[in-house]
């Protein structure tokens, strides 16, 4: 990895304190504790990934008033034991052979109601449940959605430093030639750039263009590019552990007067929706900005999707910027800003940043800088 701050220069005391807070808003919200399995919630918790997510029981334990365990596969402790936030819990492996549901019972209130990972394996919750059958279970994100939306410094400079690399992909991404070649090439350039300039994981190269613009998630491919054509590029995965991701809308040659005047409205919507960030304000004041900008030039139709989501470990993660999410924003949370006219079989506009909630005058900090305005290419 490059960069100026690895993940892995967390201290076993950051992950302690990140668990020991966990712990506090299992309480709060009324949990005995949380289970949490391998992947971005385990990262953000412990510093560890299994090299291999397998169905070898890896779990760990989270009470108020218990110290941190990870139930581990004998095999897997060495590496377990290497994580930057093992000092700051207990291992207790096992083997083979052996019921790794048993030993994970002892360490559970057995009529508790617990937090587990979204993306815990069935098998595993199913055994525990048949172990302890007056346990109950909710999904981390429906128990504590917020875990992990609120970032630190060290965090914010991560985020910041892959957004910047996520620009500066952008920067050479405009200097290639677009026309006669095909989406997915250009999707490997990007992919390239990403890689280039310090990701270690791309998680999308969105390169959707001309009428293939129109659908928000299209998938890459063979289409050739041509003279005339609007393209939407959204791109992004992880640096340092932390994610990037950002949407420009470009045009091979010159753009008619509508598409111009539908960038300049996303564009307007995009300043709307960031103007409207704030500590305070709701997440879908954010949603309601930047819609009302585009539903009152008539276009309200066509914008089909939230304006923004979460970003941290994942590109994609809570808190969502929507109509009916009344929850605060509060400094440190980290999102993008991404609204969109989709206009079918003739083409799209999207334009995204990811932005923080700041305490300055302002309200907000983008952590992309890259022009927002209609860009040319060959």
């Amino acid at each position: 990895m490059t960069g100026s701050r690895p993940a892995a220069s967390f201290t076993a005391d950051d992950y302690r304190a990140r668990m020991e807070r966990a712990a506090r808003a299992a309480a709060d919200a009324g949990l005995a504790g949380l289970l949490v399995a391998p992947g971005p919630d385990l990262v953000w918790l412990t510093g560890y990934a299994p090299t291999a997510d397998t169905e070898r029981l890896t779990l760990l334990v989270l009470a108020p008033d218990r110290d941190p365990v990870l139930v581990v596969p004998t095999l897997e402790a060495p590496d377990a034991a290497k994580a930057a936030g093992a000092p700051a819990l207990t291992l207790r492996d096992w083997t083979d052979g052996k019921d790794p549901y048993a030993a994970t019972a002892a360490l559970l209130d057995g009529a508790g109601r617990f937090g587990i990972s979204d993306n815990a394996w069935a098998m595993h919750l199913l055994a525990l449940q048949r172990t302890l059958p007056d346990t109950s279970y909710a999904s981390l994100t429906e128990a504590l959605p917020m875990l992990r939306a609120v970032k630190d410094t060290a965090e914010l400079e991560l985020l910041a430093a892959a957004g910047a690399a996520a620009d500066a992909a952008f920067e050479e991404i405009r200097k290639v030639r677009f026309g006669g070649r095909r989406e997915s090439q250009v999707a490997d350039d990007l992919a390239g750039l990403l890689r280039r300039f310090g990701h270690s994981q791309v998680d999308f190269t969105i390169v959707a263009s001309g009428p293939n613009g129109a659908n928000p998630h299209h998938e890459v491919g063979d289409r050739v590019i041509e003279d005339g054509d609007m393209i939407v590029l959204d791109f992004g995965g992880l640096k340092d552990g932390y994610g990037s991701d950002t949407s420009r809308t470009v045009h091979v040659g010159e753009p008619t007067d509508e598409e111009r005047r539908v960038h300049d409205l996303v564009r307007e919507a995009q300043e709307a929706g960031f103007r409207a960030v704030r500590p305070g304000a709701a997440c879908q004041d954010v949603d309601r900005a930047a819609r009302a900008v585009i539903a009152d030039a008539g276009y309200g139709e066509y914008f089909i999707h939230r304006t923004g989501h979460g970003i941290g470990v994942t590109t994609h993660e809570p808190p969502y910027m929507i109509e009916g999410e009344e929850r605060p924003l509060v400094p440190g949370m980290c999102f993008s800003v991404e609204p969109g006219v989709y206009l079918p079989g003739r083409f799209g506009v999207r334009i995204e940043d990811i932005v923080t909630v700041t305490v300055t005058e302002d309200g907000g900090r983008r952590f992309n800088d890259t022009s927002r305005e209609m860009v040319m290419v060959e």
